[in-house]
């Protein structure tokens, strides 16, 4: 492989590039579309561990064939006219950082699918990359998430003849401004709306075993939601904390989000209030997943209104926060 070399007549906002990395969408909402994006996202053994041999044949012989016309119509669903939301919204956030960021370059990575890290660090080197600060875009580190994006910019550095200087970001689930931003999305959506019966703060669920395994995903989860609840002066039975996402037959993180709003509602509540304040910006997994599915779950159970607090997207506080984390970890950095 030919060696590449920074460009030395760079410009000090060059110099210092900061990747926002968000998981990733298939780049059509069609079943081929979904199945290259799906194929990508379950090979990665961060996210399914078990043996490759025996994950390979039920993936492309099982999980693919069957999944990807299903999902496919789920995302046809949620797409917009600029794409796929996750992409779309996180463009526009990218755009919201850089703002507030004008002394770096801020660039936006899918974990899978595109724009893919490879490419995108590819081109920063090309425009003369002295420094990186890798952000994933996920305010709970997990091993399947932020290790995996971290891999992701690790395996493309090993190929260079010279690597910037590199920072990583892991969470920031604890952090004030973005804790700020929640807060004062919650509000808002009261000024609105009044407060339902209930708040559920809903997360991405992992498998418990992770959690065994040492992965600190729930505990910066409940931390999180015990700050938000705090600030907003909620009393215990005022709120809860669920995860969605279930996948596969193993034993998954408890509450699930579906099953505590069936029940919710059977115990006579009428009005909640969801929330999902892992993502970062609102995808399938809040679009449909929250806005649909589980409005109909909550609805035949007896309930009335589910109402869903957007994801923080691109809006002026989580631009905000994120560039008050990013000039917090470029501290020091000389220029």
């Amino acid at each position: 492989m030919a060696a590449r070399f920074f460009n030395p007549v760079a410009t000090d906002k060059q110099r210092t590039t900061v990747l926002l990395v968000n998981l990733g969408t298939p780049d059509t909402p069609t079943r081929a579309g979904v199945r290259r994006y799906l194929a990508e996202f379950l090979h990665d053994y961060r996210v399914v561990d078990l043996t490759r041999w025996l994950w390979c044949a039920i993936l492309h012989f099982i999980i693919l064939p069957i999944r990807s016309g299903i999902v496919a119509k789920k995302y046809a669903g949620v797409w917009r006219e600029d794409g796929s939301p996750l992409l779309a919204i996180s463009k526009k956030l990218r755009d919201a950082v850089q703002s507030q960021c004008p002394e770096h370059d801020v660039q936006l990575a899918m974990r899978y699918g595109n724009p893919s890290i490879r490419s995108v660090l590819r081109d920063a080197q090309a425009r003369g990359m002295k420094r990186l600060l890798v952000l994933p875009l996920y305010p709970q580190y997990s091993a399947s998430t932020t290790a995996s994006s971290h891999d992701a910019v690790m395996k493309e550095l090993q190929t260079w003849r010279v690597m910037p200087e590199l920072r990583l970001i892991n969470d920031y689930h604890d952090n004030a401004e973005w804790l700020d931003a929640i807060e004062a999305s919650i509000e808002n959506h009261w000024d609105l709306h009044a407060k339902a019966e209930k708040i559920v703060f809903s997360f991405h669920g992992l498998p418990q075993r992770f959690i065994r395994d040492g992965d600190p995903y729930a505990a910066q989860c409940e931390a999180g939601a015990k700050h938000i609840a705090r600030r907003l002066g909620l009393s215990d039975d005022q709120w809860l904390l669920t995860y969605q996402s279930r996948f596969g037959r193993e034993p998954w993180l408890e509450p699930a989000t579906s099953a505590s709003l069936e029940a919710l509602a059977k115990q006579g509540i009428k009005t909640i209030d969801i929330i999902c304040p892992g993502f970062a910006v609102d995808c399938l997994e809040t679009l449909e997943e929250i806005k649909v599915e589980n409005q109909e779950i909550f609805h035949k159970a007896g309930g009335e209104k589910l109402r869903y607090i957007a994801a923080l997207n691109d809006s002026p506080g989580h631009a905000c926060a994120l560039a008050h984390l990013i000039k917090r970890h470029c501290q020091g950095w000389s220029h």
